[in-house]
Order: structure tokens, then C-alpha cells, then sequence
């Protein structure tokens, strides 16, 4: 087996593998793998300068592995850390995508920690996140990466996207993709100015909601039916899906216990030493992804094993906070996008925007190259405790009066049960058209005889062209 490690975002050195490579190389045998250290290969790329995009990246990535494992390709597996993982996985789309699936010779995707729906942190900017020790490594990180990583962007979009239309791992050949995270912060490496260090239900860096490839997909555009609005005079029009809801075909994904993004005490990636190693999870999880079997059975069986050990570990004793992200994006029928807008979360038999507790919305982002995006993060638990359920959401976009204008628009679940939209460490995507309502004054003739007319004073009358 040849064993790829793929390091994070603005790595500068490949010690930051840690002792991990040796320790699977040491313990594969006893899980039955042919595993040699001289088959064990450090991948090392640029991402610390701006110049440098995400699909440079992946260009150089195929030269790499070509130049290591031959034009051919051999199956291989791989090891990635954060950033790393969207690398493979963006190379993976770019040579092979669903068409080719089970042509790759990829066989084992195994990503700690990956950002595979954004990292919250990304915002920021290179300057600012050059403070934090959990990502900086001694150089000024650079931008060209860290546009891919903001929540809600145009490429991590496309990526995960595309990967809608992946067959399921039955149908996929020997590619499969399992995701190890942590919801541990790391005190040493928390940042008091920026709260997102220790923020709930990530590992300082990158929220599990985040690195599950757990998402669902919707579009929706707006109807000529109105509905009143509660809490609010006036009247909506109705969001109503113009396809079928889309579910990706998911992955293993297991919560690393007592695992934090960085650092050596515990790094998920760094933290694992040749004396600790039989206490760290990470290590035994690793070694059954590489050990398993192209069986689809069996990979079903350790996807549900892992799913049941996240059940026990965040709805058990102690019980965690659980999460989801909503990505919204929001754009009009003329294929303009939509930048000025609010949106309301609606709960209740009467689609109340004060039926929600206080504090259920976490945080909320709006993507700087695309203004249009924006991403929620949500207490699921707070949300689905609601009572009555019959979830919503409401958009007003501007201008909401004038000669061109949006109406308010509101999507309704109706009597759908909510988990079949909603999921703890998960990421919703809804993409949202407006109709762009033009006003009949916009335009008009007169007759020449009538003689000159001054219409300086002209206002809507609220009549739309069709």
C-alpha cells in the first residue's frame, strides 16, 4: 500500500505530520496491512503565498502524484489534515468527478479535520489570522487558499455541489472518504480576541458541521401565491422548490474524542506519540478505514458503527450541543444576485419569527467575495425543540418599493418532518430566486399630439409587467 499524508493550510514544513506516519506504519501489520515506512510518502505544497489558488493547487498536486506513483496511478490511500483534505478532495472532482468515480485510484480518503464547507476563521483575513498559533506556522499566509475556505464561497460551493451527483460508495468503486474531527478547544491556542477559538461544536478551527460531507441541497424560487406574514403587516410570496430535495451520498464520519485542531498536546494530527498511541482514537480509526475491505457492507457497517458512537457520545450522558450550518444564497429571475437582503427563521403553526429560543442562532457570515451568501450556524437541538415544528424562512430583500423592486418571500415546511431537511453536523444549502417585480410606469409612450408631458413626478403604481 502506498500511504500519501497531505498536510493543512499555510504548512511550512512536513514535521508537522508528527510521529503519526511512523506509528501506522509500526501498528499497520497487526491489522493485517502490508504497509512499509519506504511506502509511506509526506506531501508538501504551497499555500502560504497569494498568488496561489485552489485550482494551482490541484494542477500541481496530479504532477506530484504522477511523479511519485507513475503516470498509471496505482491504487494509494491518503492521509490529509484540514485544508489537505478539500486539496484531495478538489483533485479528485477535477480528474475523475462522478462520470469516473470508480476509475480513481484513490482508495482511502481519510481526512482529520478537514474544512470541507468553509471554516468560520477564514473571514478574518491572512492578516489577522497570522496571530493564531493554531494555523500560523512562521509565514504570512496567503489569500488565494483562504478565499476557497470562507463560508459560504463560490468554489467550496461548486465543489460540494458536484459532489451531489457522486454514486453512493456501492456504486463507487474502491473510492471511499472517511472524516475524523473534534469538538475540543485547546486552551493553549485560544485567541481572546477572537471568539471562534472556542466556539461550541468545533475544534477551535473548523466546526463539525463543517467537515461532515453530510449536506443537503434546494432550490427554491419565488411563487405568485402570498401567504400574510406573522409578526409583520403585509404579505409574502411563497418560496416553493423547483427540484427534488438533494442529499450527498455522505461518508464515515466519527467525533474524535479530546481532539482539537492543533498543537501538540492535542492536535489530531500532532498530538499522537509512539507512547500514547494506544489511547488515542485517531490512531485505531485510521488503521480500520486503511484495513477495510472494498466491500460496500462492510464500509456501510463501520459508517454506522462510527454514526452510533456520535449518537452515544453527543445525545448520552453529558450530553454535547449539536449543530448545522445553513448556507443561503440568494439571487433574482433576471440571474442578478441579490446583496441587500434579511432573512428571518420562522417556527410554529404560525410561522413566528419569535417562536425560537433565545440564542439558537450561533453565528451568521456573510461571504466577502460573494455578498449574496450568507451562513447560518444553528443550535440543532434548540431548533427541533420548538414546539408546533412547522419550520420557515423568510427573505426581504431591497429595494422592497420603487419602480424595481423584491417582494418579501417565505419557504414553509409545511407538515415535512424536519429531519428530513435538517441534520446535527450537517450543512443545509438553499439557493433562493427571487422575482424581480418591474412597475408598468417604468415605461410608457405618449401621443405626440397630447404635447410635451413632464414626468419627473411619475410614482409606481404598483402594477408589474408580466
Amino acid at each position: 500500500m502506498h500511504l500519501v499524508f497531505l498536510h493543512g493550510w499555510s504548512g511550512t514544513d512536513t514535521s508537522t505530520y508528527g510521529r503519526l506516519p511512523q506509528i501506522l506504519a509500526a501498528q499497520a501489520a497487526n491489522e493485517g496491512i502490508t504497509l512499509q515506512l519506504t511506502h509511506v510518502h509526506l506531501g508538501r505544497y504551497i499555500s502560504f503565498r497569494n498568488e496561489v489558488r485552489m485550482d494551482d493547487l490541484v494542477r500541481a498536486l496530479d504532477h506530484a502524484l504522477k511523479e511519485l506513483l507513475g503516470d498509471a496511478l496505482p491504487p494509494f490511500a491518503c492521509v490529509t489534515h484540514s485544508t489537505g483534505g478539500v486539496l484531495m478532495r478538489s483533485w479528485v472532482e477535477a480528474r475523475y468527478g462522478a462520470d469516473r468515480l470508480a476509475a480513481c485510484p484513490l482508495t482511502r480518503l481519510i481526512m482529520l479535520a478537514p474544512p470541507n464547507h468553509g471554516s468560520a476563521l477564514a473571514l478574518l483575513g491572512s492578516g489577522r489570522i497570522s496571530r493564531l498559533r493554531s494555523w500560523f506556522q512562521g509565514v504570512e499566509p496567503g489569500d488565494g487558499v483562504l478565499r476557497w475556505l470562507e463560508l459560504g464561497s463560490d468554489e467550496a460551493r461548486a465543489l460540494n455541489r458536484a459532489c451531489l451527483d457522486y454514486p453512493p460508495p456501492e456504486a463507487a468503486g474502491p473510492f471511499r472518504t472517511f472524516v475524523l474531527s473534534g469538538e475540543t478547544i485547546d486552551s493553549k491556542l485560544y485567541d481572546y480576541l477572537n471568539s471562534y477559538t472556542a466556539e461550541a461544536g468545533s475544534d477551535g478551527v473548523v466546526r463539525l458541521a463543517s467537515a461532515s460531507l453530510d449536506h443537503r441541497w434546494l432550490e427554491l424560487h419565488q411563487s405568485e401565491v402570498s401567504v400574510p406574514m406573522c409578526g409583520t403587516p403585509g404579505e409574502a410570496r411563497l418560496l416553493e422548490p423547483a427540484g427534488p430535495l438533494r442529499t450527498s451520498p455522505g461518508g464515515a464520519f466519527l467525533i474524535v474524542a479530546d481532539a482539537a485542531h492543533s498543537g501538540a498536546a492535542k492536535g489530531i494530527l500532532e498530538s499522537p506519540t509512539p507512547e500514547n498511541a494506544a489511547r488515542k482514537p485517531v490512531v485505531a480509526a485510521i488503521l480500520a478505514a486503511l484495513a477495510l475491505s472494498d466491500s460496500p457492507r462492510a464500509y456501510a457497517a463501520l459508517a454506522a458503527a462510527w454514526a452510533q458512537g456520535n449518537e452515544t457520545r453527543q445525545a448520552g450522558r453529558g450530553r454535547k450541543r449539536r449543530f448545522f450550518q445553513l448556507i443561503v444564497r440568494v439571487g433574482d429571475d433576471r440571474g442578478s444576485p441579490v446583496t441587500d437582503f434579511d432573512l428571518i427563521l420562522l417556527a410554529g403553526p404560525r410561522y413566528d419569527p419569535e417562536a425560537f429560543p433565545r440564542g439558537f442562532v450561533i453565528d451568521k457570515q456573510v461571504n466577502r467575495r460573494s455578498p449574496q451568501t450568507i451562513t447560518l450556524y444553528l443550535d440543532y437541538d434548540a431548533v427541533c425543540a420548538v414546539r408546533g415544528a412547522r419550520f420557515g424562512l423568510r427573505g426581504v430583500a431591497r429595494p422592497g418599493t420603487g419602480f424595481a423592486r423584491y417582494e418579501p418571500a417565505e419557504f414553509r415546511l409545511g407538515d415535512a418532518p424536519a429531519d428530513r431537511y435538517l441534520a446535527p453536523n450537517s450543512t443545509f444549502y438553499m439557493d433562493v430566486t427571487l422575482r424581480r417585480v418591474v412597475d408598468r410606469p417604468t415605461a410608457r409612450f405618449d401621443p405626440a399630439a397630447a404635447g410635451p408631458r413632464d414626468f419627473r413626478g411619475q410614482q409606481p403604481e404598483g402594477t408589474p409587467v408580466p
